[in-house]
């Protein structure tokens, strides 16, 4: 039996000295002050009786609102209804499953699509490369997906509230939001350098061609002072370098230079997208995504069909495609592999987590990871197309091979592609749509990202979710201050300091912050209490949900750990023995060291807050380790409303006061037995 939640989240002061052998066992009866169906109030009226395994207590002791009150249920009991007065806030919801889905979608197709996995997909292999894709697709991105959609789904909380479920663990929560705030910091850098270019798109002929005509002694094959090695620039590179970065007029990370103000204004632009999506949260969003999300995709099949009939195309596509079967043997596939599951799917910055957090507690959360990351990485797949047979047409034109023109990173979307874009019969409308579609890309994935940040701390001061005045105040000042800070990323030497957060952002801290993950919620709150957990929410859960539930059990306990420490032990003895670099500039020791400080800040949250989370409670240090791990009363408190039932630890008494029996009490337990007999 277990105590009925208290809505407290206090720690226990003091257990019962009376076993539960010597208690009489019986069935719970009815008691004045009953809520719901067979559920007691937590903290009845004074005067009211006490039932104990069936049988009505007399209150005897100084403080008769401390008395518990226990349940013999070993199955399910209804939640205790808050006391009045203090009822939590009514959570926002999806306006349909639609919506949610889209968002998702939105959220993890990105930019990281479009620029990223083409150019990880021809370095290693081409074709080759979609089995270590597809297998670590299978092991750690789809389970830790379908974890952080669950964990969501049932806590109905954002990144730091779910871990009422093991308040030991708390710093997850924390750490993700450090992540998301360093992925946020740097990613609408890239959304305003997409203003800059899409603004830039509207002239004819576009700047970075060679029709344009400040660029006739680049397109001349002239070597200018801006060349490097002998090699002449490109107009698009140096349109890239001069125009939007800057980047020639700075030496380094110490020389940042002068804030550019023309991205300074786009940058500002972008902010303010950002701040009138969030401020009606996700009933704004909601309808966004419809467009956000899809018109990528309409971009895509368009620049496909267009790739296709030009001269080279299938040139690029080949180069794209083609296996070298040489490379599985390389660590580096299946760590890049890896990396471009976690960077793509966004698993772990708490955004996936947050927006699972506004589902319908019902909602079939396997059946949206399935079609969520199954789509995500066909549309990696499926912009390969687009890029490849538009950059085999660029080499074509230059009679080099598809190598010497294609990139990665920003190299790939603002040099490679634009110039690409250039050469192409109608450059201006190409340029104008291709911008659009990063814009949206860029937008939704930091729509996921702002929400992780904001749920989280509208959970932790759930005033601010129900006062609109306070939450424009913050979402304000949230906006700005990361406008603030951005400001660094778009000086003469932004590009540098904008490639040390990326690099390390998302590096080795995520990792361990997703295995701890995995491992808390496998190990502390347990595997097959976290699968009841799931289909509780899938209330007709299919046969073959619960079939899928025993490999993604197998995933969480053994696979994904054992793959994780090995993508972790990869990148720390890659970060020791490769230099961190922005083309020919070399980083200096301090500005290395710097990058892992703020990957150590974020996983270190996991410790600190273990250790404060350990000190609130009472005892011997392992009892502390207990107590800590133990779920609070206030576990899924939001989702009172959306559920009926909720599952009881069986024959286990937690029970902070002492019950003082009379000899009336078991006089009348004696008297009632005898008469059932």
């Amino acid at each position: 039996m277990k105590l009925l939640a208290d809505q407290r989240d206090d720690p226990p002061k003091k257990r019962s000295d009376r076993s539960p052998e010597e208690m009489l066992n019986g069935e719970p009866k009815g008691a004045p002050g009953e809520g719901l169906a067979g559920t007691t109030t937590a903290r009845p009226w004074p005067g009211s009786p006490v039932q104990l395994n069936g049988q009505t207590l007399v209150r005897d002791v100084a403080d008769p609102t401390s008395q518990p009150q226990f349940s013999s249920a070993p199955s399910s009991r209804a939640p205790s209804p808050p006391p009045p007065g203090e009822s939590p806030p009514q959570r926002d919801q999806w306006g349909g499953k639609y919506e949610f889905l889209l968002s998702c979608i939105g959220y993890c197709v990105g930019l990281a699509n479009v620029w990223r996995f083409p150019y990880l997909c021809y370095r290693n292999g081409g074709g080759v490369f979609l089995i270590p894709y597809f297998i670590m697709l299978l092991f750690t991105g789809v389970p830790l997906f379908l974890m952080e959609l669950s964990l969501g789904q049932y806590g109905a909380a954002g990144p730091i509230t779910v871990w009422k479920c093991c308040p030991l663990l708390k710093g997850i929560g924390i750490g993700m939001l450090c992540v998301s705030t360093l992925v946020c910091l740097y990613y609408n850098v890239i959304i305003a350098w997409t203003f800059f270019y899409l603004g830039n798109s509207f002239q004819s002929p576009l700047p970075w061609s060679c029709e344009a005509a400040s660029n006739a002694a680049l397109c001349g094959n002239v070597t200018t002072a801006n060349s490097t090695g002998g090699r002449s620039l490109s107009p698009t590179e140096v349109f890239w370098n001069e125009q939007v970065l800057g980047v020639v007029h700075s030496s380094g990370l110490q020389d940042p230079g002068p804030v550019r103000w023309q991205l300074a204004i786009c940058l500002f632009f972008a902010w303010f997208i950002i701040f009138l999506c969030m401020l009606k949260g996700i009933h704004s969003s909601g309808k966004v995504v419809y467009v956000t999300a899809t018109f990528p995709y309409f971009v895509l099949i368009v620049l496909i069909i267009r790739g296709a009939t030009l001269e080279g195309s299938l040139q690029g596509v080949a180069f794209y495609l083609t296996p070298d079967w040489d490379r599985l043997a390389s660590a580096q596939v299946w760590n890049d592999a890896a990396s471009q599951i976690f960077y793509s799917l966004g698993i772990g910055v708490g955004g996936l987590l947050s927006m699972a957090s506004y589902n319908k507690f019902d909602n079939n959360v396997i059946r949206d990871t399935l079609v969520i990351t199954i789509g995500n990485c066909a549309t990696s797949f499926f912009a390969g197309f687009a890029i490849f047979s538009i950059l085999g047409h660029m080499a074509w034109r230059k009679g080099v091979p598809v190598g010497q023109v294609a990139d990665s990173g920003p190299g790939l979307a603002f040099v490679a592609y634009p110039e690409a874009l250039a050469l192409l019969p109608g450059s201006v409308f190409w340029a104008i749509l291709f911008f659009l579609m990063l814009f949206m890309l860029g937008v939704d994935t930091l729509f996921g990202n702002m929400e992780g940040i904001t749920t989280a701390v509208l959970d932790e001061f759930p005033q601010l979710r129900h006062n609109m005045k306070y939450k424009v105040l913050f979402l304000a000042a949230l906006c700005f201050a990361f406008y603030l800070m951005g400001l660094l990323l778009i000086t003469d030497g932004g590009i540098y300091w904008f490639t040390l957060i990326d690099s390390f952002s998302t590096s080795f801290g995520l990792i361990i912050i997703t295995l701890f993950m995995c491992v808390g919620i496998s190990f502390f709150y347990g595997v097959n209490q976290f699968c009841s957990d799931i289909i509780d929410m899938i209330c007709r859960c299919p046969p073959w949900c619960s079939k899928l539930l025993l490999y993604f059990k197998a995933c969480w306990v053994f696979i994904t750990p054992f793959l994780l420490l090995f993508i972790l032990c990869y990148i720390f003895m890659e970060m020791y023995n490769t230099p961190l670099q922005y083309g020919t500039y070399v980083y200096p020791f301090w500005g290395k060291a710097l990058g892992v400080c703020m990957a150590t800040t974020c996983c270190l949250q996991i410790p600190i807050w273990a250790i404060v989370a350990m000190s609130k409670e009472s005892g011997t240090l392992r009892d502390r380790y207990m107590k800590a791990i133990r779920p609070l009363n206030s576990w899924r408190v939001s989702n009172l409303q959306g559920t009926s039932a909720e599952r009881v630890e069986p024959d286990r008494v937690e029970a902070p006061f002492t019950v003082n029996l009379t000899e009336s009490d078991f006089t009348a337990m004696a008297w009632e037995n005898a008469s059932e007999e």
